[in-house]
């Protein structure tokens, strides 16, 4: 459990004040194996604070990445209407940004690959960028090639030194789960090609 000292994740000033304080919860998407229904499970404060500087909205507590993704337990293409708004989405942007066979997509938080699979199926190359190894296992699977790693600037300036530069940079879903945002939007930037275009999905607004 870290402890961000009651800064702000964005803009970095002091985080004052309470915005819902709804107890305490365990991880979601977390299942206890069998050994572990006689454990005590653990729960963390789901106390939410708003900047009053930038008004984002967030947890002052937060568990580390790597306990969270290192056993992840959503699979994206578990959901039909998941997989039919990534198709629709591929097949819309496709269309509208004109991409091919010499464009690069990149997809932070790839998942199992059920989005990129759609831009592979029109010949676009893609990479995935994805934390969680099991679930990074199955798009490989698929022949989707994805890197298993966190985001930020590190990655991305790895991935500029392979040649991977992206015309198509996208985020769904990520966003609320990622503990320093501006170290991840800065790695976006480094990785986007100067004419690229970054699409990002918001589900709770």
């Amino acid at each position: 459990m870290k402890e961000i000292d009651v800064k702000c994740r964005f803009c970095n000033s002091a985080l004052q004040h309470s915005f819902a304080d709804l107890g305490m919860s365990p991880l979601a998407n977390s299942y206890l194996s069998g050994k572990e229904v006689m454990q005590m499970e653990r729960f963390y404060p789901l106390h939410a604070y708003v900047c009053e500087e930038c008004y984002l909205v967030q947890l002052p507590m937060f568990e580390t990445s790597e306990n969270i993704f290192g056993d992840y337990a959503y699979f994206s293409s578990y959901a039909e209407s998941m997989l039919k708004h990534a198709k629709d989405y591929v097949d819309m942007i496709v269309e509208r940004l004109g991409l091919g066979k010499d464009s690069q997509v990149v997809e932070l938080a790839s998942n199992d690959g059920y989005l990129l699979q759609y831009f592979k199926e029109h010949g676009v190359p893609v990479l995935g960028i994805e934390p969680a190894a099991n679930v990074a296992k199955v798009a490989v699977e698929k022949g989707i090639p994805t890197d298993v790693k966190f985001f930020g600037v590190e990655t991305a300036k790895e991935l500029v030194k392979e040649g991977k530069h992206a015309d198509l940079l996208l985020g769904n879903n990520v966003l609320a789960h990622v503990p320093d945002l501006n170290d991840f939007v800065a790695g976006m930037k480094i990785i986007l090609n100067p004419q690229g275009v970054v699409t990002i999905e918001f589900p709770n607004l």
